[in-house]
């Protein structure tokens, strides 16, 4: 079936509906964490794995996913996994246990990590124009950004008004679109080379992964200090450079290394991982804001990222006509020197400051976000070619996953130590587990001297993460100025038209 520019877009909608699903389960999950320890009996730990289960599987499936797309075709693998993913919803917003929910979370994973991988990788098969598969860019990393802060929103009305399983229930209508969009009008693609998945690199890639997030994830936790987190993140690392070493010997690697020989894939990586890493710092932080400081519930946390979501979506409306008039290196430093000012006037917030103060600089920040991440997303994706699409674009998330992790964690880490600090004579349990507990005990003691203190504490934390976030853009802001090249596109790496393989 010939693959008309109606089709192409379509398919597209399909995979950004998907990605879109996937971005919002990320956090929808985090609001229901109180009912859920409420109706299922689940503990702190049963509560921590009911989402590191399924970040932990994300990070160790997304490579062999994107492996099995380019040898048994893409639109098969994404099929499936949009079928698995509405199965493993239906369990997890039925399951009658922790132990039962911690299973589905688990398969959720294995899904999304398949959806993340191939949907990125079917845009070089789909739009083999530069200038439309920019476009196309645009339009997946806006729906990927999106599901973030959409999460709260969602999860918080559903919770008005139904029960816990309804936060997963809503992926259903969703997936049943997706999958009927892929089947109907995503053509199928596949490599030319038979490539064999070697179960050493699988298992040598996964573990690395699995190892290196849990023990980021430990060290959000439980700080610096954690000899388990410390032992499971060397090894982890050790696991993975195992995994480089090995994949230098293979003739058919499971991660395309030589990818970053590529200069605009190297480079769009970069940005991509400065941008993970405060980024998902930035939304872990500001709905506990929101909820400790502002004083609202989930909903309106939720609500109160509408002026991010809302600066997201104006620059990704205006920035293919900005990238085409000016050039992809100013439009990245513009980007870039956004994320600075916006994340450097947050670091001015304090517990009296008003909303609106807020809105302003969170809209900054999501213009610069709007920006970044598009732009750099394409100059990546511009050298993936159709037939190694599925296993570079893994590769890609893989990474961009593992830098929002690290941030989250070093971020965390940041506020939390400098909460303690500011705490003084009140840097003891349960005040000094999070500034929650702290509001809580304030709230129960009619404290209103404690409250004050607690909230000052936070605010003194976050606006160092905010510093350090705006430091970080900074950086990509200058990287972008030096290594650059001032053009629309970069050239990627090319393989002959024979190589590449759509099928259908």
């Amino acid at each position: 079936m010939e693959v008309t520019a109606t089709r192409r877009w379509l398919a597209l909608g399909a995979l950004a509906l998907a990605m879109l699903t996937v971005g919002l389960d990320m956090t929808v999950l985090n609001i229901a964490l109180p009912t859920l320890a409420r109706d299922l009996g689940a503990g702190t730990a049963a509560l921590q794995w009911f989402s590191t289960a399924y970040t932990l599987t994300l990070a160790g499936v997304m490579l062999p996913a994107g492996a099995l797309g380019d040898r048994f075709g893409r639109k098969k693998v994404v099929f499936g996994a949009l079928v698995l993913f509405g199965a493993a919803s239906i369990w997890c917003a039925f399951a009658g246990s922790s132990g039962e929910l911690i299973s589905a979370r688990v398969l959720l994973g294995v899904a999304a990590a398949a959806l993340m991988s191939l949907s990125m990788g079917m845009i070089p098969v789909l739009f083999p124009d530069p200038a439309e598969r920019g476009r196309a860019t645009t339009v997946w990393i806006t729906a990927v950004t999106l599901g973030m802060p959409l999460g709260p929103i969602v999860g918080g009305l559903l919770l008005n008004h139904f029960w816990w399983g309804s936060v997963f229930l809503v992926n259903i209508p969703t997936v049943v679109i997706g999958a009927l969009a892929v089947g109907l009008w995503m053509p199928e693609s596949r490599s030319r080379v038979r490539r064999p998945i070697g179960p050493v690199s699988v298992a040598l890639s996964a573990a690395g992964l699995v190892g290196l997030t849990y023990g980021l994830i430990r060290f959000g936790d439980l700080g610096w200090g954690d000899g388990a987190a410390w032992a499971t993140f060397i090894a982890g690392l050790a696991l993975i450079a195992g995994f480089v070493a090995w994949e230098r010997t293979r003739e058919h690697a499971l991660a395309d290394l030589s990818l970053f020989g590529d200069r605009g894939f190297r480079m769009g990586t970069i940005y991509q991982l400065i941008n993970a890493f405060a980024m998902f710092g930035l939304f872990f932080t500001i709905p506990l804001y929101f909820q400790s400081v502002l004083g609202v519930d989930s909903l309106g946390s939720g609500l109160r990222m509408l002026p991010m979501i809302g600066g997201l979506l104006v620059a990704s409306n205006f920035l293919e006509g900005l990238r085409d008039k000016i050039g992809l290196k100013p439009t990245l430093m513009i980007g870039f020197a956004l994320l600075a000012v916006g994340m450097g006037l947050g670091a001015l917030t304090d517990i009296g400051t008003s909303y609106a103060f807020v809105a302003t600089w969170m809209a900054i920040v999501g213009l610069g976000i709007g920006l970044v991440l598009p732009t750099s997303m394409a100059l990546a994706v511009g050298a993936l070619t159709p037939e190694r699409a599925g296993a570079g674009s893994a590769l890609l998330s893989a990474l961009r996953q593992a830098a929002g992790t690290t941030g989250v964690a070093v971020l965390g880490t940041v506020l939390s130590t400098r909460y303690h600090s500011e705490l003084g004579p009140l840097n003891h349990k349960p005040i000094s587990d999070g500034v929650g507990s702290g509001v809580a005990v304030a709230d129960s003691l009619g404290n209103k001297a404690m409250l004050h203190d607690v909230q000052t504490a936070f605010v003194s934390g976050m606006n160092l993460l905010l510093v350090v976030c705006a430091g970080i853009a900074v950086v990509g802001l200058i990287l972008a100025a030096v290594t650059t090249k001032s053009r629309t596109t970069e050239p990627g790496a090319q393989l002959p038209d024979s190589e590449s393989a759509p099928v259908a």
